[in-house]
């Protein structure tokens, strides 16, 4: 099954995007919005915080499509302390460090391409978190498959080892068809609970927020 391509695909979109909340945020302090909602992000943070294995002063995280940041910048508030955000597009990074400095907090953000081949210079992680950003690379007008191979390629490279997590939450594809598409790559570690509705006498997820660990 193919996504129909959209506009949220492209990089032209989000920079345009991203320029106009960054004039917001420095008229009015506004960071913009965050990608699902805030319920979705925290969920996550929750999640972590609970992982007795991992240790905050040392875990590696890595956020994909890190946006204005702030799914790092509540991890920089709980204590997470080796963390770094990469974005496609540059003013998304321009304002994620913007709104990090103002709140003198020490994150790392870089432009970087997910469907290029950038492990080398990002080098490997014990979280790897996506919220939406496989999302969006299934929405790009062209070549939607090969980018998603592409991208998932790049995140198994990014996994430091068996261990490391991938954390994803998708509004678009379903638990079961992300474990298919994962196959290759991944086996799943758990899932997240996310909110549920009922429509037709059949139960579904607003949004999936799946585990995962390498093969």
């Amino acid at each position: 099954m193919e996504l129909e391509g959209s506009e949220l695909g492209t990089k032209e979109y989000w920079e345009t995007s991203y320029t106009r909340e960054i004039k917001n945020y420095k008229s009015h302090g506004d960071v913009g919005e965050i990608w699902f909602d805030e319920d979705s992000q925290q969920r996550i943070v929750d999640w972590l915080l609970k992982q007795e294995t991992l240790n905050k002063q040392t875990a590696r995280v890595l956020d994909l499509g890190c946006g204005n940041g702030m799914f790092l910048i509540a991890l920089a508030n709980e204590g997470f302390t080796q963390l770094t955000g990469v974005d496609y597009s540059p003013k998304a990074i321009e304002l994620a460090k913007g709104i990090a400095k103002d709140q003198a907090l020490n994150i790392s953000y870089d432009v970087a391409d997910l469907t290029q081949n950038v492990c080398p210079t990002l080098g490997t992680y014990a979280i790897v978190h996506d919220k939406g950003t496989y999302d969006a690379v299934s929405l790009c007008p062209d070549n939607p498959k090969e980018q998603r191979t592409n991208y998932l390629a790049t995140v198994a490279q990014l996994l430091h080892d068996k261990n490391s997590l991938f954390v994803i939450t998708s509004c678009n594809w379903t638990e079961d068809e992300l474990l298919q598409s994962f196959e290759h790559l991944f086996v799943k570690y758990c899932t997240i609970p996310t909110p549920t509705f009922k429509f037709g006498g059949k139960v579904g997820n607003v949004v999936t927020s799946v585990v995962f660990k390498k093969k």
